[in-house]
Order: structure tokens, then C-alpha cells, then sequence
């Protein structure tokens, strides 16, 4: 079935093999998601086996997550322009092609590069899955149809750590933590093949160029602020780290007034540059980059100190981390039984405040307790870091795009994504830089850990004030984006 529509939001007919192709969407996404996650428990394993410094420990995060970012923006549009079954079926095979690379690496540098293809190829399968689901699905299925992603994503994030921590300890057929990759191949090739099968073709006719100079642009803006912040120390801080650092922002000035020039001669921008004139929006931009960035890269170092640093086993490392997920999955029930339509953006602030209290309950238990700490004792502060999560998380977007208007919600959409993923490689740049770095300097595991938490709880506190740029309530037309 092929569809070509002059517009987006085109009336929708039912299709056919709907709920099917649902079920092919939403295995992309738990495939995106395990690889997001994984990675983290299995990193010491990694650099025991294959070697190599420790910042390869935050590539194999920031590689995927950085490729993720850049790629997210142009990834919607490839399905405007080639077609949303062809461009997911492309994104699931090379998905699966670049897990078959890590799988297989033999080096840290064929392992990495494999992470960055992953991300590349994720950016290109996953908005296309979404793009779909509004073409397939009647208006009022639309609700049931993306209350679908709630169970799968929280079934995904709480045990895709311990399923990691497992396969690595069970070393199935000698594979050790290539299993993690290598569970992609199965799941990888059924999708491909199912989407061929039961995704409808869908494109724009009247869709745009690619803006190619602008995603290089702020590709090169990213890349040249996380290489230094995480290759920098290593190095012992040369002068060229701080050259590379200050030249990312003006690339960034260089993009953003590229994307103006190409906006006011008629061509469609990578990023529509009226959107940073809305206080509520380029607050968001900023509030999400402190708030992800502290997430992952705590998420990053704490899975380091309980490995590295209290001995656990990966799957108890696994498991440690399970009260964490299990309150993110009640924190996110709370907002959704009414809590987020009632206090808006209130809630993204109790949900901080949650957070840092936990960060602050987690920190002071390592402190008390030391090198003897249990996953028991461990698991109060854990618990109130997930719940605060969820309560922050569920209302984050609507409240965002709430000031965008209609025109600008696609493209205020991609940024708003490609921002949490691009937090995702500042964090373990930034986090895991200052955890290493602490490490060198002769402080204890402990007490590495417990800066790192504090830096994490000032990021929340940032996150918390950045808030009151915020609309106080999400608007009835952007509930449920």
C-alpha cells in the first residue's frame, strides 16, 4: 500500500495491518532502547576484554547517543522524502548490520565506531515508526495506539539492565557481552522483515531538500565539544581541548545563523529558527540538557562505581539499579492518574525535587556506610531517583511544546528529541570525565561517587529554576504529544 499525501495531517483511513505494524514499531523501540541501556552494565566487561583507555567506557554511551542526536533531525524528513517504510526498513538493517560490528569487534576503535553507525541508523528507523502510527491509525485509536509505548518502553528499561547483567554472566556459547549486541540480529531481521510485509508506504509530495549543510554543521558543533571533554583528560588537558570547546560554540552561532538566512529565503530549515525567540521553548531546550545530561551520566558512573568499584558481578549490578527503574515506573503512573493535567509544570518540579532528594538519600548512605555498602541499603535512594524521574519525565514535552505553533511543532519536536539524546552524551562526557579524573587524583570510589552526586543534584537544582520559563499547563491542542 502506498500513500502520498500533500499534507501531514491529511484525514486518516484505517489500515489494514494496523495493530500489526504497531507490533513492528514498537520492536524497533525496545531494540533502540536495550542498546541505550545495556551498554552501561556491560562497559567494564568490555574494557576488561578488549582493553583500551577508560574513556572508551563513555564512548560506548556517547557514541551511540551523540550519532543518535545529529541523525534524529534529519531522520523524519528522509521518510517525507523516500518513503517512511523504505527508509525504516533501511534504519533496521543497517541497525542490525552495526550490532553485528560491535558483536564481532576486535578492538575498542571497531567497537566504538560500530556504537556510532547504531546511533546513525537508530535516527533513521525510529521517527519513522511514529510518522506511521499517525497515518495508520483513526483519530480515535490514536490514544490507544501510543498508550501502547508506556508498557513496552517501562518493561524495556526495567529489564533490559538486568537481561544485560545476565547474558554476560551466563556467557551463552562463549560470547561473554557480545551476547547484548548479538541479540539485535534475531529481532533486527524480523522487523526489517515484517515492516516490509505489513507497513503501508507512506511520503510527502510536497516534502523539502535535505538541509545537508546544516546537519554537518551542528554535527561538527556537537562533535567538537564532547571529543575534548572526554579525550581531555586523558591527555592531561592540552591547549587544543580548549580550542575545540570554544570553536563548538561558534559553530553553533554559525548554524544558527545558516538556518535563519535559509529560512528567510524560503528553503525549509534543519531547525526553524523562530523557535528560539519563545522563552518557554529555548528554556526547555536548556532545562532538558541539564536534566538528561545528569541522568544518563549518574546512570553511567554509578553503574561503574558498583562494578569497579564494590566488586558486584554485572548482573547484580543489574539488579542493584531494578528499585531505581521500579520507581520511574510509579513515578510515571502518578502523573499519569491526573497529577500532570492538575499541576503542569509544578509536577516537573516536585519530580526534581523527588530526584535530588534521592540523589542526596544515595550519597549520604555511600558515605555512612563505605566500601561495605549492600544493593539493599543502596535501594531508598535508588527508589526516590526513579520516582522523581518519572514524575519529572511525563509531563516534560507537552509542557515544552505547548508555546510552539502548529507550523514549528515538527521541527520544535526533533529538537526538542535530538536535546535529550545529545544530554545523553554530555552527561557521560561531562560525569564521567569528573569521575575519572577524581580517580587519578587518589579519591576513593566512595568519594568519587558522592562529588558526582552532588554535581548531579546541582544539575537538578538547575533544572528546577529553568522550570519557571516554562507555561504553567500544557494547552488541551498539545495533550498527549
Amino acid at each position: 500500500m502506498t500513500v502520498t499525501a500533500p499534507q501531514a495531517d491529511s484525514e486518516v483511513q484505517p489500515y489494514r495491518w494496523r495493530w500489526v505494524a504497531l507490533f513492528v514499531i514498537l520492536t524497533a523501540e525496545v531494540m533502540d532502547l536495550l542498546d541505550a541501556l545495556v551498554t552501561s552494565i556491560a562497559a567494564p566487561t568490555i574494557q576488561k576484554d578488549l582493553g583500551g583507555s577508560s574513556s572508551l567506557v563513555q564512548w560506548l554511551v556517547a557514541g551511540y547517543t551523540l550519532a543518535m542526536a545529529v541523525g534524529l533531525i534529519t531522520g523524519g524528513r528522509l521518510g517525507d522524502l523516500y518513503g517512511r517504510r523504505r527508509m525504516f526498513v533501511i534504519g533496521a538493517l543497517g541497525f542490525t548490520a552495526a550490532s553485528l560490528l560491535c558483536g564481532i569487534a576486535a578492538n575498542p576503535e571497531m567497537l566504538i565506531a560500530g556504537r556510532v553507525v547504531q546511533g546513525l541508523f537508530g535516527a533513521v528507523m525510529l521517527p519513522q515508526g511514529l510518522g506511521l502510527i499517525k497515518e495508520m491509525f483513526p483519530p480515535q485509536e490514536m490514544g490507544k495506539a501510543f498508550g501502547m509505548f508506556g508498557p513496552v518502553m517501562t518493561i524495556s528499561s526495567v529489564g533490559g539492565p538486568i537481561l544485560a547483567g545476565w547474558l554476560i554472566d551466563a556467557d551463552l556459547f562463549g560470547t561473554g557481552w557480545r551476547m547484548i549486541f548479538l541479540i539485535n540480529l534475531p529481532l533486527g531481521l524480523a522487523a526489517a522483515l515484517a515492516g516490509m510485509r505489513f507497513l503501508p508506504e507512506f511520503r510527502l509530495s510536497n516534502a523539502t531538500k535535505l538541509d545537508l549543510v546544516g546537519m554537518l554543521l551542528v554535527s561538527a558543533a556537537a562533535f567538537l565539544l564532547i571529543f575534548p571533554l572526554i579525550q581531555g583528560r586523558e591527555l592531561d588537558w592540552p591547549v587544543w581541548t580548549f580550542v575545540s570547546m570554544a570553536a563548538s560554540i561558534v559553530v553553533f552561532a554559525v548554524f544558527g545563523r545558516y538556518e535563519s538566512r535559509r529560512a528567510a529565503s524560503g528553503k525549509d530549515p534543519l531547525v526553524t529558527p523562530s523557535l528560539f525567540r519563545k522563552r518557554a521553548f529555548t528554556g526547555g531546550l536548556v532545562a532538558g540538557l541539564a536534566f538528561f545530561s545528569g541522568m544518563i551520566g549518574l546512570s553511567l558512573v554509578f553503574t561503574l562505581y558498583t562494578q569497579v568499584g564494590l566488586g558486584y558481578s554485572p548482573l547484580k549490578a543489574g539488579l542493584t539499579g531494578l528499585p531505581q527503574a521500579i520507581g520511574g515506573v510509579i513515578g510515571f503512573g502518578l502523573a499519569m492518574s491526573g497529577l500532570q493535567e492538575k499541576l503542569g509544570r509544578g509536577l516537573l518540579q516536585i519530580g526534581t525535587a523527588v530526584m535530588a532528594v534521592g540523589a542526596g538519600v544515595l550519597g549520604l548512605t555511600i558515605h555512612l556506610v563505605g566500601t561495605d555498602v549492600s544493593p539493599w541499603q543502596l535501594s531508598p535512594g535508588l527508589a526516590f531517583v526513579g520516582i522523581g524521574m518519572g514524575l519529572t519525565m511525563a509531563p516534560f514535552f507537552d509542557i515544552v511544546l505547548s508555546g510552539v505553533e502548529p507550523h514549528e511543532s515538527g521541527s520544535a519536536s526533533g529538537t526538542l528529541t535530538a536535546t535529550q539524546q545529545l544530554g545523553g552524551a554530555l552527561g557521560s562526557a561531562l560525569l564521567g570525565t569528573l569521575f575519572f579524573n577524581l580517580l587519578k587524583s587518589q579519591w576513593s570510589f566512595g568519594s568519587a561517587m558522592q562529588v558526582t552526586i552532588w554535581v548531579e543534584i546541582g544539575l537538578l537544582v538547575l533544572t528546577f529554576l529553568l522550570a519557571y520559563l516554562l507555561p504553567r499547563k500544557a494547552s488541551v491542542e498539545q495533550a498527549g504529544h
